[in-house]
């Protein structure tokens, strides 16, 4: 009887052997499951902050150089669409942004729209899974410039300056009000126009879109 269980013993050892073997390269699997994914949001972040810098480095110097007193109806309903926008320094500003985030980045710039693929420096590293060590995280983001305000139907864009029949000064440029997202008025005075960064930032939002 003590030969027999003995010899049970005996062949049930390789099979216990082969079975927490089994479950040891599953449990290091999973956690090479887990490094890939912690490599691909990496990617995503950077890909996802590349876009976002390089949409609002157009929004941000989307009046740069504007004469506003030179501004017709026609021209402001451009602009308050987006037609005029650029994209100058966008893919520059990307590049930037996805070097900060360990990664290196292509970027695509269109009008009111950036695509940016990053790519991350780091590896998912050594595992049991042959290669691991070279496989890098990869991933793409797409950030979009949205007008918020129009014209308010009443408003009458800035004139041309004209000499007043006394031949004195012509008056003072009349004001712009814009009816933006939310109900909010934003008022312009073409001849003070204060700070173009604040006013680009409250007639066009940037966001992230798929």
């Amino acid at each position: 009887m003590g030969v027999a269980g003995a010899r049970d013993r005996g062949q049930a050892l390789p099979i216990y052997i082969v079975v927490v073997t089994g479950l040891l390269f599953a449990a290091l699997a999973f956690v090479v499951v887990g490094m890939a994914g912690a490599t691909r949001s990496e990617a995503q972040a950077a890909a996802d902050a590349a876009a976002l810098a390089a949409a609002r480095e157009v929004r941000d110097n989307a009046f740069l150089g504007t004469d506003f007193l030179a501004l017709k109806q026609g021209d402001w309903e451009a602009i308050l669409e987006g037609d005029r926008l650029g994209v100058q320094g966008a893919c520059g500003k990307a590049l930037a942004f996805a070097a900060l985030n360990d990664a290196t980045a292509t970027c695509q710039a269109n009008i009111r729209v950036f695509t940016v693929t990053a790519t991350t420096n780091g590896t998912v590293g050594k595992s049991v899974i042959p290669g691991s060590e070279s496989v890098k995280g990869h991933a793409t983001a797409k950030a979009v410039i949205e007008p918020r305000c129009s014209l308010q139907p009443d408003a009458t864009p800035t004139p041309s300056p004209t000499p007043s029949p006394g031949g004195g000064d012509p008056g003072p440029p009349a004001s712009l009000d814009f009816r933006c997202k939310g109900g909010a008025v934003v008022t312009l005075d073409p001849a003070k126009p204060g700070s173009l960064i604040q006013l680009a930032r409250k007639l066009f939002s940037v966001r992230l879109t798929d």
